[in-house]
């Protein structure tokens, strides 16, 4: 059987931390910014992890 690829839209949006974490960018800092605070366009900024209960799937995805 051949390998199998990588989604390229996960392989874009995700990324694994050194402990095996998965890293992503928040939603709603892209676009209408003006009528937004400056905490929180400075917090959606920072990235997050996903959640655990989404992470395996995730990762199934990255395989």
């Amino acid at each position: 059987m051949p390998k199998m690829k990588t989604k390229s839209g996960a392989k874009k949006r995700f990324k694994l931390t050194g402990t095996g974490k998965v890293k992503r960018q928040h939603a709603y800092h892209n676009h209408i910014l003006t009528k937004k605070h400056k905490k929180r366009k400075r917090n959606l900024a920072k990235p997050g992890l996903v959640h655990t209960s989404d992470e395996k799937n995730v990762l199934d995805l990255l395989k």
